[in-house]
């Protein structure tokens, strides 16, 4: 299995508990928490693998260094 099609199956398997866990509840906002949970730790350990260096991060991630700072901005990791 690739490690893309882990990732995959990792999501899928978390949000079958999260609906599992819902007890009746309504679901709301699931793509914004799945990006929130997945987006910021990606972004964390990307750049601890860069060394800090937000080009080589950006690089790996396939991003504009603009873009990645925003998202560094947004989720408070500078």
């Amino acid at each position: 299995m690739s490690c893309s099609n882990e990732i995959a199956e990792a999501v899928l398997r978390t949000l079958d508990q999260y609906f599992r866990d819902l007890d009746g509840e309504k679901p709301a906002a699931i793509h914004d928490m799945v990006i929130r949970n997945v987006e910021r730790p990606m972004l964390q350990f990307v750049l601890q693998q860069a060394k800090g260096n937000q080009t080589i991060a950006a690089d790996m991630l396939g991003i504009n260094r603009n873009t990645l700072r925003r998202k560094l901005t947004d989720y408070d990791l500078l």
